[in-house]
């Protein structure tokens, strides 16, 4: 592929770790986004090309992708930037990843796959930390499963977010919580049947959280039952326990305040202000970790466990990692990145490790933190 590639929102915490990443292996992408005071400085720190549309401006993103072959797409929250950004890209033809995490955005992905093998294009969400770990690990436990079943999957990280992981985060606690049942997306509420897992490292209690594998792993191993979990400290996992009662009755009047005219910006600008996402320093210490279970109908199945670097690190590996498999051998359709490139392809990211098994613990390390 000889055309150049464009990462958009590249000034965002996440876009300039990829547009660093990308400089770093001797990639020149071209730096996009909507405001050039914020653009400007990057590229000529980073000595990139740069250039500036609105993703609300169609002539404009028309004129932006008309030269260009592949697109990261790094501007949230994508449920709802990624609409006018995958429109954009079917239309001018030009293979589009993001860094999603939300299940919206997955599945109105996977509704445009027809037309993406039309246009000859690839759309593949979540080539991030959101969900390339637990994609790619979902796939390799399924693949050894004759007939699974269910399969669960659970994140922890020692990490801090960045604004714009915690806006997106915000909005899907405000749409509620999600498994994967039967095929169905059905609604499971927030602290409900915590669970003490396992992970590399140690013992963490975990609650059901609407991670974008309810989509993306499903499409990836057609498992029918699905749940996906996180680990939190356990006060908060109380916190939400005793609210279960609450919560169905304070989230509507929170959606509504959410839907006045001004409150939406309001919030997201006090994000922006008050969490700048982690340092360097940070970034190399953090760790995270992933494991994944499927069963067959009889409880019988496969469990295994990764372990990343920190999310942000790995999240910019990830997407110049997928750009770099598509400009040696372009995708066709909707897909998941274990689809595009293979449960191993998280291997290839450094700072990864896999486990078939771990040690046997100690009857103390048994319990959770």
């Amino acid at each position: 592929m000889s055309k150049p590639w464009l990462i958009y929102g590249a000034n965002g915490y996440t876009g300039t770790l990829i547009a660093e990443t990308a400089v770093a292996q001797g990639l020149h992408p071209i730096l996009a986004g909507r405001s050039e005071a914020r653009l400007r400085p990057l590229a000529e720190r980073l000595g990139l090309p740069w250039r500036v549309a609105n993703l609300d401006d169609p002539a404009a993103m028309a004129t932006l992708l008309a030269d260009v072959g592949i697109v990261v797409h790094s501007a949230g929250p994508f449920v709802h930037t990624a609409e006018p950004m995958m429109q954009a890209c079917l239309a001018a033809g030009t293979h589009y990843l993001d860094i999603t995490g939300e299940i919206p955005v997955f599945e109105r992905a996977y509704a445009l796959d027809a037309e993406a093998r039309r246009r000859g294009v690839c759309l593949i969400p979540g080539v991030g930390f959101d969900v390339v770990p637990s994609d790619c690990l979902a796939r390799y436990v399924a693949d050894r499963v004759v007939e699974p079943w269910s399969l669960d999957i659970a994140i922890a990280t020692d990490g801090q977010p960045s604004a714009g992981t915690a806006k997106s985060a915000l909005e899907s606690v405000f749409r509620g919580g999600l498994v994967r049942q039967d095929g169905a997306l059905v609604p499971y509420a927030f602290g409900k049947g915590p669970r003490n897992i396992r992970f590399s490292d140690r013992r963490r209690l975990t609650m059901v959280i609407p991670w974008g594998d309810l989509a993306s792993a499903y499409r990836s191993t057609r498992i029918p039952n699905i749940t996906t979990l996180m680990a939190l400290p356990r006060e908060s996992i109380r916190t939400l326990s005793r609210m279960q009662g609450l919560l169905p009755l304070v989230l509507p009047v929170i959606k509504g305040l959410m839907g006045v005219p001004g409150i939406q910006a309001l919030i997201n600008r006090l994000i922006a202000k008050r969490i700048l996402g982690p340092d360097a320093d940070a970034r190399q210490s953090g760790a995270c970790y992933i494991w994944a279970e499927a069963l067959d109908k009889s409880g019988e199945g496969v469990a295994a466990w990764l372990e990343t670097a920190d999310g942000y690190q790995f999240t910019a590996a990830a997407a110049v990692a997928s750009v770099q498999h598509l400009l040696a051998e372009p995708r066709i359709g909707a897909l998941t990145p274990a689809q595009a490139f293979g449960a191993d392809f998280v291997l290839t990211i450094p700072g990864t490790r896999r486990f078939d098994s771990l040690p046997a613990e100690s009857g103390l390390a048994a319990s959770a933190e």
